[in-house]
């Protein structure tokens, strides 16, 4: 490889020099000092601008170097000594079809006048992170490099450049997994980071076994597949713009341009390394983020878990569950939110304040990510729970209206119809459910108040939604709750028993994947919020979420600001519930408080210390 980096140096001496530097990128130690690998495309001139923004556009696949001349370089290729040994062979394209595979364009000297030359980085080495990781390299089961797919993952289109990311993959051992976020990111920074730890099905690739590019390498039972985006997707990139003619290098070949020295340690943040968390076994899934995200969300999590009403809740607590609950809301698409606690069985309407201004200012962040948000409540209070959207919206809590659902169903098959598209479970309508103090099916079928006072005749069997949930891959649920007898802090359901006053006849039984502890619900619903104001707003996060194609969203949502909740905004929700007559959950009370705590001083204190603790990413 050399020799050609010296044809390239002594024939086109400035245009390769004044290509970009390839900033933050370390390279592996197998290269030649002074040099840095780069795959090739070859472009007719008109296309040059478009596909430039479409690598510009695409970062994470097609991290591009620069542009040059082709025609005093490309041609002597095959005058270099043993260079057909070595590489670069090159893909001949027509009208977006691989025509012709060539050790040399020489025969294409008069099309390549008007041509451009693009090189993309390729310095970054998944082998060389693994031998750092101490992980065993598992050659692929082949003669050819490790396995490339095709995903079903759009990259962002330009003009006529419109193709699919393409990703490789790796499998690596489940308890090496922080280790090698950690080396991966020293030694490529964001390049070097992971686009999709899990599933391979999430990406759209049915059979790892049959790769599009390359061969298979092996997983083994304790192995997890990562994917990280390929430069490969150039390849798709080039034949979908469909060019009379088009050249790239081959799969696994390429070229070796001019670098430059940056110490890849200077660039590094220790709060920017990159933290790995699984939030779904079905399918096996996991998600990253920064150290420094995630440390703030810790800290969300221990304002929200004080215990005002002397409960007990403190024996309830699990680590990271918010952290973990936000990290798979993130994730989702499509989000189903319930609430509602007919704790006043005397009384009209029956509700409590908790429940309802934690569960809209959910549906208000949820909304502005961008996320499809619905809310199921009981037919019984369908009337009340419109008539407080509705206000909301008027009064500025919310911006668009929560679309409401009722369910009354009778069976499992009901649930899943509720769930699911034609009542196919491949087919999920919601993947992710939310309950905030909501209230929750005991062991004996009954709903209990903390007083032990059976309410089942006012309560509509939500739970076998988050029943028939548990056995429909895709769908994850949270639960948040102050007293464990709300829905999903079956989780928890052994610590209510022992530790929550009437726990052995309140604590519900049906059991979500995270359980969201907090001193009263509504905290909980806040602090979610805030929570994936957090991880939307990390670089780390957001690029991993959008598979590193498109532009990153961080620097242009200003509505997210907006959508999060505010004691001013919460002062309104809290108005609107008792302009309706809804009581507070332990007095009884007509009024500006929640669980007999007053708005002012306590709720709206709490509210500006989760935004303050939000507030290094506002």
């Amino acid at each position: 490889m050399v020799p050609f980096s010296l044809l390239l140096r002594s024939h086109l001496p400035s245009a390769i020099r004044s290509l970009p530097k390839a900033a933050h990128i370390r390279n592996t130690s197998s290269m030649t000092e002074g040099l840095q690998p780069a795959s090739v495309v070859v472009l007719p001139r008109s296309l040059a601008p478009d596909f430039e923004s479409f690598c510009q556009a695409n970062r994470g696949p097609l991290p591009l170097l620069g542009r040059c001349e082709p025609e005093k370089v490309l041609p002597r290729l095959s005058t270099v000594p043993d260079i057909r040994a070595i590489c670069p062979q090159f893909q001949k394209y027509e009208f977006g079809a691989l025509t012709g595979i060539l050790a040399s364009l020489e025969e294409y000297s008069e099309q390549l006048e008007d041509m451009v030359i693009f090189t993309i980085d390729c310095s970054f080495s998944i082998e060389e992170a693994l031998e750092q990781a101490g992980i065993s390299r598992r050659d692929p089961a082949g003669p050819s490099h490790a396995g490339a797919y095709k995903t079903t993952v759009p990259c962002a289109a330009i003009a006529g450049f419109c193709c699919p990311l393409v990703a490789t993959m790796r499998p690596i051992p489940k308890d090496k997994l922080e280790r090698l976020l950690q080396v991966t990111h020293s030694l490529g920074g964001q390049q070097g980071q992971p686009i999709h730890i899990g599933d391979p099905e999430l990406l759209g690739i049915k059979a790892l076994s049959k790769p599009d590019y390359g061969n298979y390498v092996e997983c083994e039972p304790e192995d997890v597949p990562v994917f990280w985006p390929s430069q490969l997707t150039g390849l798709e990139a080039v034949s979908s713009c469909k060019a009379p003619l088009a050249f790239s290098s081959t799969p696994g070949c390429t070229v070796m341009i001019l670098k430059d020295t940056v110490s890849p340690a200077s660039c590094l943040i220790p709060e920017m390394v990159p933290e790995v968390h699984a939030i779904s076994k079905d399918p096996l899934h996991y998600s990253i983020v920064s150290a420094a995200a995630v440390q703030k969300i810790r800290k969300l999590e221990s304002i929200i878990g004080i215990d005002p009403g002397n409960r007990g809740i403190g024996h309830l607590l699990g680590k990271d569950e918010l952290l973990r609950a936000a990290l798979s809301l993130s994730h989702a698409h499509s989000v189903l939110v319930t609430t509602g606690f007919p704790t006043h069985f005397n009384h009209e309407p029956p509700e409590e304040t908790d429940g309802p201004p934690g569960a809209i200012a959910l549906a208000a962040f949820l909304q502005a990510l961008g996320k499809e948000t619905s809310m199921v409540v009981d037919q019984r209070a369908l009337n009340l729970h419109t008539k407080l959207v509705e206000d909301a919206v008027k009064q500025g809590v919310l911006k668009t209206p929560i679309p409401l659902l009722t369910y009354q169903g009778k069976s499992v098959e009901d649930a899943q119809a509720f769930l699911c598209k034609d009542g196919d479970p491949k087919s999920p309508r919601f993947d992710h459910l939310v309950a905030i103090e909501r209230a929750g099916r005991a062991a004996d079928g009954n709903y209990y108040n903390a007083r032990k006072m059976n309410i089942k005749h006012l309560v509509d069997p939500i739970d076998d939604i988050f029943l028939a949930a548990q056995k429909i891959p895709g769908i994850s649920s949270t639960g948040v709750g102050d007293g464990g007898n709300e829905l999903g802090m079956g989780t928890v359901k052994e610590a209510v028993k022992k530790y929550i006053r009437n726990g052995e006849v309140i604590a519900c039984d049906v059991e979500a994947d995270f359980a969201v502890i907090a001193g009263v619900s509504n905290w909980g619903g806040y602090a979610l919020a805030c929570a994936l104001y957090i991880l939307n707003s990390c670089d780390i996060h957001e690029r991993y979420l959008r598979r590193a194609v498109g532009p990153s969203r961080v620097a242009v949502e200003q509505s997210w600001t907006q959508a999060l909740p505010s004691v001013a905004k919460e002062e309104k929700m809290l108005g609107i519930l008792v302009q309706n007559q809804v009581r507070s959950g332990v007095s009884g009370i007509v009024g500006m408080e929640v669980d007999g705590l007053p708005f002012y001083g306590v709720h709206d204190e709490m509210v500006q210390k989760l935004l303050d603790v939000t507030a290094g990413h506002l």
